[in-house]
């Protein structure tokens, strides 16, 4: 795989975000984990992936995305510094986010977890925008979802994020 597709997906990446953006009427673009479900239709054009079953490439480079978030989110944020999120969650917070919600509505998720501040502000470098909260929010709870710490239903373009219990 050449530098090609990294070139090729952090495109697809920002303009997907932007894309997002434009809808909310936004003036700030940073890319969420939702945006990420612009990449396995981008990367299938860059690589060539076979699979015993075929049409499995788009659910393999799914899972290759998945696998990198989780990295990503054990190596910045241990499981210490987000154990506190967990609990709001068990006494029934549910998260809404996606493609159709608000950066400034995910933000105010803040608001109800406080929990999440710390993460989150350690995620952005202390920036507060709406966009960048919502960013890190999304990776916050992803990160959990992939860590079998919170469950997630996905619809769309639109995930919900709550409690295992």
């Amino acid at each position: 795989v050449s530098v090609r597709l990294s070139v090729s997906n952090y495109e697809v990446l920002c303009a997907n975000a932007l894309r997002r953006a434009l809808r909310s009427g936004e003036k700030s673009v940073v890319p969420r984990v939702c945006d990420l479900e612009a990449l396995p239709a981008s990367t299938l054009g860059k690589v060539e992936i076979e699979s015993l079953d075929e049409g499995r490439e788009g659910g393999i480079i799914e899972g290759l995305l998945k696998s990198a978030v989780l990295t990503v989110f054990k190596d910045r944020l241990p499981f210490e510094r987000v154990r506190e999120i967990i609990p709001a969650f068990e006494e029934g917070i549910v998260a809404h986010v996606g493609e159709d919600v608000s950066s400034a509505e995910e933000a105010h998720l803040i608001d109800a977890v406080p929990a999440l501040k710390g993460p989150v502000l350690a995620l952005t470098g202390g920036d507060e925008s709406p966009a960048a909260v919502a960013s890190a929010v999304e990776f916050v709870l992803e990160g959990l979802h992939l860590s079998k710490r919170l469950n997630k239903d996905a619809s769309g373009a639109r995930a919900t994020y709550r409690s295992r219990g």
